[in-house]
């Protein structure tokens, strides 16, 4: 299947709560965080079970190319705060750089920098070439292109960078092919005439699902409001899809959940517990009544027998 691998870094000039100087992660197949550095530990550390098969030797090379990153770092917030005439406050440098092995074994590769949020230059590996946002990234573009620059990372990026994700991918293969479906919970609550029908998905993994309210069918994309995918604690996901509906019309939408769990598509209807409930609660007060009414005419049968007889002594005596 296709694989990703991505590398994230983000340079600050000023640090806060959870956000140090420096931060490099690695991920793999756009959710799994396997290795991170960071200017406070300043060591490249596995953030998965399954990185422990490298050796001393691999995290000591993997410290040492984030140290000297850092540094690049740190010289290039300065040299950008001047290029822009900024005088100190708060900066960000932050690039993006790694590989796919497509569907169809075609491989692809990325590296992206931006500076305060915005794009500043990135790499077209085709023409080796640097293409720069604004003004201020032409000069790194001539700097970059002149030494060679686009030529190295094209190698980088499209023989030793896949090399890895292959590795990466053999090591954490258990792990990225399990499958956890998805617990599905259909809810309704009706609102003025309307009915607002919640299709909810939890604890699935992979990440990628989709929920598709159908009417008769037929999907209803344009009418349907969907939450983002979002983690939970334990590595899984969960969603949502609502959808508002005229509550006559209620039993002609279903809710469809596609996800790499399940051999095909499920569906979920809502099954309204309203309709339930008055039944049951009717029913209850019908043998409370009954059962009153029964203890009634047994007490006042009893009454009415001690009354005969106490009246019938009194009148005896």
């Amino acid at each position: 299947g296709p694989h990703s691998l991505r590398y994230f870094l983000t340079g600050v000039t000023e640090p806060s709560a959870g956000l140090p100087v420096f931060v490099s992660v690695g991920v793999l197949d756009g959710e799994v965080e396997f290795v991170r550095y960071d200017s406070e530990t300043r060591r490249t550390e596995p953030r998965v079970p399954w990185m422990q098969r490298e050796g001393q030797q691999y995290w000591d090379s993997q410290t040492q190319i984030a140290q000297s990153n850092q540094q690049v770092f740190h010289v290039g917030l300065d040299t950008l705060q001047k290029r822009y005439n900024q005088s100190g406050g708060y900066h960000t440098v932050q690039k993006m750089y790694g590989c796919d092995i497509l569907e169809n074994g075609e491989i692809r590769g990325y590296e992206q920098h931006a500076y305060d949020g915005r794009d500043f230059i990135a790499l077209d590996k085709d023409t080796l070439t640097y293409t720069a946002a604004d003004s201020g990234a032409v000069i790194t573009k001539r700097k970059w292109e002149q030494a060679g620059e686009p030529k190295r990372q094209k190698n980088y990026l499209e023989e030793t960078c896949v090399e890895w994700l292959r590795k990466y991918v053999e090591y954490g293969k258990a792990a990225l092919e399990r499958r956890e479906p998805p617990a599905v919970k259909v809810s309704g609550r009706e609102d003025d005439e309307r009915l607002t029908l919640s299709c909810r998905a939890h604890g699935f993994y992979p990440r990628p699902i989709v929920l598709t309210w159908l009417r008769d069918g037929a999907a209803q994309d344009m009418e349907t409001r969907r939450s983002s995918v979002a983690p939970n604690g334990d590595g899984t996901y969960h969603a949502w899809a609502t959808i508002e509906v005229l509550p006559e019309h209620r039993a002609q939408y279903v809710c469809r959940v596609e996800h790499a769990s399940l051999a095909e598509p499920g569906f979920y209807s809502w099954e309204p517990e309203s309709g339930l409930m008055p039944a049951v609660i009717g029913a209850v007060v019908a043998v409370l009544l009954v059962t009153a009414i029964i203890v009634g005419i047994v007490v006042w049968k009893k009454f009415a027998t001690r009354k005969a007889v106490t009246g019938y002594r009194v009148a005896a005596g």
